[in-house]
């Protein structure tokens, strides 16, 4: 059986999230400056690029501030599962292709989902 996980690439997840997170270029999460450099990239995740903004200061990178910040799954599960989401499978089939527990599933679903809902009330 072939792992779902061994078709994505680490590295065009990264490039999309840059392209749907900054469609104009990155700009600062804290003061929305464009005046930003590049810092090299995340020690664990090597195309997971991190900033600093010139005007306030504020280091951040690709994740900071979205709803995959600060979880242990890579990026590839999460674009998995927001796929496979978007195929309406229950998360006992989200976790049986992604190889997760029932419970890591479920927590992933629960945040994608609200996070879709944040970002969808700050539109209106």
């Amino acid at each position: 059986m072939v792992n779902i996980q061994h078709l994505i690439d680490d590295a065009k997840c990264f490039a999309v999230i840059r392209e749907l997170r900054w469609p104009n270029g990155v700009c600062c999460p804290e003061c929305s400056s464009k005046a930003i450099n590049k810092r090299g990239f995340h020690t664990h995740q090597s195309y997971r690029q991190r900033y600093e903004c010139r005007s306030c200061g504020q280091q951040f990178d690709d994740l900071s501030g979205t709803v995959f910040e600060g979880h242990h799954q890579p990026l590839r599960v999460w674009v998995l599962c927001l796929y496979l989401m978007g195929l309406n499978l229950s998360n006992e089939q989200i976790a049986a292709e992604l190889d997760l527990s029932a419970g890591d599933a479920q927590v992933m679903t629960t945040q994608l989902r609200e996070g879709i809902v944040v970002k969808k009330s700050q539109r209106n």
